[in-house]
């Protein structure tokens, strides 16, 4: 089985006869005997999950890398995180997934006014099964704990993914940007509730 490692801000994907899906052009070298073809857009689930995907302006151009050895990715020089699933999903911004393993499921989640107001398209994309998907950050990641009765605000330009049993809420209002004068239109922030793992990246775009 593929194997996804992260080295700072390089992925290490060792395949073993097997395949994994990369973004497009992510690869920067590799070992062994790697076949690398245009996967096309999404991660899969036909032409009926490839039309949702482009209605919603939430599409990944991605390459199967097939074969025996070593590949190294890497996008932009950010950081690398690892996430492994075990039947779980993980929702996430289409712009940081960098690979995934083979029998990883990519579907489309709308995330409605969020996705207006941050200008990052009105759906998110969840990543569901067993196996590994590997995301990039600008800079490291925190993984910020919502339990119940506890909840999570996050700036929307900081938010990278999250998983569990969360329901996510657009709230307006003061936010970080105002403070600084560097808002434009009204100040919103995501409200987390319920129970699960946000990921948050340390800079903000």
């Amino acid at each position: 089985m593929a194997q996804l490692t992260a080295q700072k801000r390089v992925l290490h994907a060792d395949l073993h006869g097997d395949r994994i899906r990369a973004a497009s052009g992510s690869m920067v070298a590799f070992e062994g005997n790697v076949d690398f073809k245009s996967s096309g857009m999404g991660g899969g689930g036909g032409m009926r999950a490839a039309l949702k995907r482009a209605v919603a302006g939430e599409s990944i151009s991605l390459m199967d890398c097939t074969g025996h050895g070593r590949v190294y990715l890497a996008k932009d020089a950010m950081d690398v995180l690892v996430v492994d699933l075990a039947g779980d999903t993980l929702t996430v911004e289409s712009e940081h997934i960098l690979a995934h393993t083979e029998h990883l499921r990519l579907d489309v989640q709308f995330s409605g006014l969020r996705g207006v107001t941050s200008g990052q398209g009105l759906a998110t994309t969840t990543v569901t099964g067993q196996g590994q998907v590997a995301i990039v950050s600008e800079g490291p990641v925190m993984a910020l704990e919502v339990a119940p009765g506890t909840d999570l605000v996050v700036d929307p330009d900081a938010y990278v993914g999250s998983r569990g049993q969360l329901s996510m809420n657009l709230v307006s209002g003061v936010s970080w940007k105002s403070l600084v004068g560097e808002g434009s239109g009204e100040p919103f922030s995501l409200r987390f509730t319920g129970h699960g793992l946000v990921l948050v990246q340390s800079s903000e775009r």
